[in-house]
């Protein structure tokens, strides 16, 4: 009898390890799944559920109401609903040359100030990392600087640089280069001095991490061989920071495409950007479906390059 119960309590110690190896084996397995959902219903809750709503909005019709949009869904019977979509507020967007002419421009200026970004920040990326340990530590420092003041507080200070009676100016009077104030201020010039200060730490940063990674001893193997350094840069360095390029010039051109505070400040109005119109259609104009319609518009147009650079660091990881 004894026997035959410590065979039972070893049979039923071996089956509880068996199943506890068997839930940690699964939990291995699963564990990836587990890290992922939790940013995926991140991103589900803050970004899908927001999306919705605003599309809905863009497919209802203006009405002089609080909220000023008439419900999309109505029950006209019992038993008999009445779904209304409204798709003249996207036709709006292309009968209107106004909105045409500030995507345009708005895809422009973005463009021309990632431009400029890249050519500013690529060599100051490579400079930072081919610097001593404790000054690339001090350089990383100094482009980060900028970020523990407001933004806000950046771009009124750009402003005093820039007027009439500004700093700029004043120092250019001074050296004799003019002999009266410069129009800077109110300009497409200041609108692209306040984007590329603003945004270039974000195409600095993703071509530092990329070139980190770089091994240097290449360059040095093509000098070698007798490589000139431009002939090494466009057949080895460049190619080998694409990824960082692309990065980079995403995180400049999408934000900057729907940039609102800068255009209204440093533009002064005189500089018409697609977050001014959808500020305008939203508070001055009481038009929501038609600014939701802008919006979604803008979202579908930035989801583009989005899709572009998926599509080659998908490449760039099967390689």
């Amino acid at each position: 009898m004894n026997h035959s119960a410590d065979l039972d309590r070893v049979q039923t110690t071996e089956s509880g390890s068996t199943l506890v190896h068997r839930m940690n084996n699964a939990l291995q397995k699963n564990w990836k799944s587990i890290v992922v959902f939790i940013p995926f219903f991140w991103l589900l809750l803050f970004f899908l559920a927001p999306f919705f709503i605003v599309m809905k909005i863009s497919l209802a019709e203006a009405t002089i109401a609080s909220p000023p949009f008439l419900p999309m869904i109505e029950w006209v019977d019992e038993g008999i609903m009445h779904v209304k979509l409204v798709f003249d507020n996207f036709a709006y967007l292309w009968e209107d040359p106004l909105y045409v002419n500030t995507y345009l421009n708005s895809i422009k200026i973005s463009s021309i100030s990632t431009l400029i970004c890249l050519l500013i920040g690529y060599p100051m990326a490579y400079a930072i990392v081919r610097a001593s340990h404790p000054a690339k530590h001090i350089l990383l420092m100094l482009i980060i600087l900028p970020f523990w003041t407001s933004f806000l507080l950046r771009v009124y200070a750009w402003m005093g640089l820039l007027s009439d009676h500004g700093t700029i100016n004043n120092l250019l009077i001074y050296l004799g280069i003019i002999d009266e104030p410069f129009r800077l201020l109110y300009t497409h010039l200041a609108v692209y001095i306040g984007i590329v200060y603003s945004y270039l730490p974000f195409m600095i940063l993703p071509l530092y991490a990329n070139m980190e990674k770089l091994d240097m001893t290449l360059n040095e193997v093509a000098a070698d061989l007798g490589a000139k350094p431009m002939t090494t840069f466009v057949t080895i360095t460049l190619p080998l920071t694409i990824p960082g390029i692309i990065a980079g010039s995403l995180l400049v051109f999408i934000p900057a495409t729907g940039e609102y505070i800068i255009p209204d400040l440093l533009g002064g109005g005189n500089v018409l950007m697609i977050g001014r119109i959808l500020y305008n259609e939203f508070n001055a104009n009481i038009d929501w479906p038609v600014a939701s319609a802008v919006a979604i518009a803008l979202l579908l147009v930035l989801v583009l390059p989005m899709m572009l650079y998926q599509h080659v660091q998908s490449k760039e990881i099967k390689a």
